[in-house]
């Protein structure tokens, strides 16, 4: 049975709550991700920042601010002000078929992976579960040929 450590992403891109929005957007461009782990000091998961509460600490484009005076504004807040910390996380040992209905069932779009002292490992994402799709039928297809 495969589990969530077969699957999951260990490299990860984390930061701290006093770590500012603006740091926090250019991590999500720069490296492409949806989803930031927010860790302690002892890398202890406290929180996740998503783009879409980004989004929602975001002054509105309607309101014409320059990207400029935006980056402002976004140095000013902590992530430790916009992060959720009521997140559901799971452990390396659950099943993949598990972890899949839970992101399914509640409309999560990732579980960080803790261990027994709640220090992040990993992160395993709706995207994982895509790349995981896209190379099963693959499979299917060359068992076609």
């Amino acid at each position: 049975m495969l589990k969530v450590n077969d699957l999951m992403t260990t490299e990860l891109f984390t930061l701290s709550e006093s770590d500012n929005l603006k740091m926090a957007r250019s991590l999500m461009d720069l490296q492409r991700i949806r989803h930031i782990p927010i860790v302690n000091d002892e890398r202890e998961f406290i929180g996740l920042v998503t783009h879409r509460d980004i989004l929602r600490a975001t002054i509105s484009q309607l309101a014409d601010i320059d990207p400029a005076t935006q980056g402002e504004i976004d140095s000013g807040i902590p992530v430790g002000e916009i992060m959720r910390t009521d997140i559901k996380t799971i452990s390396e040992d659950t099943s993949l078929k598990e972890a899949a209905v839970l992101l399914l069932d509640h409309k999560y779009g990732c579980f960080p992976v803790v261990n027994e002292k709640n220090g992040l490992i990993g992160i395993l994402t709706e995207a994982d579960f895509l790349k995981l799709t896209i190379s099963l039928m693959e499979a299917l297809e060359q068992n076609d040929d």
